[in-house]
């Protein structure tokens, strides 16, 4: 499967939720997609489906491919601690997610694409590959030639501050300063369903 670049609406339908942040469209329209629309919904989901889909969004939310997600479930497992919490986690440290949640971005697939496009580095060297783990401690800033992007500028006067993210909006440098705890993440995800999905 390759990377998914339609509407997010549709997709945050599907789940049920606005899984990319705030939507418009999807407040007008929160039924699944597809011509059934409601009707979909009495069908009765069984457990592996309740597992599928869970797993599927937060593939979705994270923008993780199958393969990469397994690899990372795989490094989840071998962790000290619940591999649930283990895997979101690992998730959180991605690049492009500790850009996003610096307010560098509005959105993860923007996040991605600024780190694509080389105006990241991390520890002062330019780095464009979204799913470089980030470690506590390490900084990430904006390269001083795209600083006046207007995408940033628009981005980082809009952004939510996270306890476990320091930023400086004025020089666009931030630090991950330490994991979060699994109650920090405010995101709607269910970990001991993939949990359970991938121990079968």
């Amino acid at each position: 499967m390759a990377r998914y670049t339609g509407p997010t609406t549709r997709i945050a339908r599907k789940f049920g939720e606005p899984i990319y942040g705030p939507d418009k469209v999807f407040e007008k329209r929160n039924t699944p997609p597809g011509q059934h629309g409601l009707a979909a919904k009495r069908k009765k989901t069984k457990e592996y489906g309740t597992q599928l889909k869970e797993k599927q969004k937060v593939k979705y939310m994270y923008g993780v491919l199958e393969r990469q997600f397994r690899n990372t479930y795989a490094r989840a497992s071998r962790m000290k601690g619940q591999t649930g919490e283990n895997l979101l986690l690992l998730l959180e440290a991605r690049l492009d997610n500790i850009v996003y949640r610096m307010g560098i971005a509005p959105t993860r697939a923007a996040a991605r694409q600024l780190v694509l496009h080389r105006h990241i580095t991390l520890d002062g060297q330019v780095c464009n590959i979204p799913s470089a783990s980030v470690k506590p401690g390490q900084s990430v800033a904006v390269r001083e030639r795209s600083k006046s992007l207007e995408v940033i500028q628009t981005s980082v006067a809009a952004a939510t501050k996270y306890s476990w993210i320091e930023f400086d909006p004025k020089t666009l440098v931030g630090k991950f300063l330490n994991v979060p705890a699994r109650t920090e993440i405010p995101e709607n995800i269910n970990e001991q369903l993939i949990v359970d999905l991938y121990s079968k």
